[in-house]
């Protein structure tokens, strides 16, 4: 019998189809940043979902300390934020929430259900000082993978496939994902948007990544690579590597908690001394409470 592989994060590409991917798998770290709340159920499931687009969008950009955040937002929705990033294989995130309003929708609401008219941005800081850029579609499809498709056809301009299985038992939520992208060159003369999502090269990788089920994603005793030769095991090359592991990564900090409180005049941090006689701060994403002393009074 197998023994169960947890392959965390798998990068490959596909010379000859111009095209690169990531597989993803995470179980105990997933568990772990969902443990820093007690969401409902359904929360837990969009918020695995939204932790799974940031490992493999995250995993996507070339330069180290660079982070990606994804941002779900609405007005007047039942979830007024969701937020996950990823940096360097760090993961986070959190969802904040109208739970009355929640308890009164039925055990699985749509996305629209909970995000009304909401959308979704999608940051890019790279580093080495090399800027920020944002990518803003709204929230229109059936989950939030397909709004992530959108925003790289729209946006960028780079077909992209996106598969996400989850599950959940007693055990707690484990997730996995595949994402495969096209990035030929353009052709002189016609529109780019159009050359890419015709291009003959795509429709043969997306027609046989399409054949991707859920259990296949989850199934603990098949690895990334495993799954990628099952894929494209009649293609002249494919090229996986591993990619960094995948941890929670919370970076929330003491010391800069303190130099961020420090910078307020002494009057104003008075005001924010709670009844323990320190200023508390929350940090959202891991449920910690800092206490801060106040400044010492004449």
């Amino acid at each position: 019998m197998t023994s169960p592989v947890e392959a965390l994060l798998v990068h490959f590409t596909l010379p000859a189809r111009d095209a690169r991917g990531r597989f993803v798998r995470l179980d105990s770290v997933l568990r772990e940043i969902l443990a820093a709340h007690d969401y409902p159920t359904c929360i837990k499931l969009v918020l695995a979902e939204a932790i799974t687009l940031a490992a493999l969008i995250g995993s996507l950009m070339k330069q180290d300390g660079g982070q990606v955040t994804i941002q779900a937002q609405t007005e007047g929705g039942i979830v007024e934020l969701l937020v996950v990033d990823y940096r360097g294989g760090e993961l986070r995130g959190h969802v904040r929430f109208d739970a009355e309003r929640l308890a009164r929708l039925g055990a699985n609401p749509s996305l629209f259900a909970l995000f009304g008219k909401g959308y979704l941005a999608m940051t890019f800081d790279q580093s080495f000082g090399k800027g920020r850029y944002q990518g803003i579609v709204p929230l229109d499809g059936d989950s939030l993978s397909q709004a992530c498709e959108s925003y790289f056809t729209q946006s960028e301009q780079v077909p992209t496939m996106i598969r996400i299985a989850i599950e959940s038992d007693a055990t707690g939520c484990r997730s996995a994902g595949y994402l495969v992208q096209h990035l030929p060159e353009g052709e002189e003369g016609r529109e780019r948007l159009h050359v890419r999502l015709d291009h003959p090269e795509w429709e043969h990788v997306s027609i046989l990544s399409s054949t991707l089920t859920h259990s296949e994603l989850l199934d603990p005793t098949v690895d990334g690579r495993d799954l990628l030769w099952r894929l494209f095991h009649e293609e002249d090359e494919v090229r996986a590597e591993d990619g960094v592991p995948l941890v929670k990564g919370c970076r929330c900090n003491l010391d800069h908690i303190r130099d961020v409180i420090g910078r307020f005049p002494p009057e104003e941090q008075a005001e924010m001394v709670g009844d323990t006689g320190t200023i508390v701060v929350d940090c959202a994403f891991c449920s910690r409470a800092f206490h801060i002393d106040p400044p010492a009074t004449a």
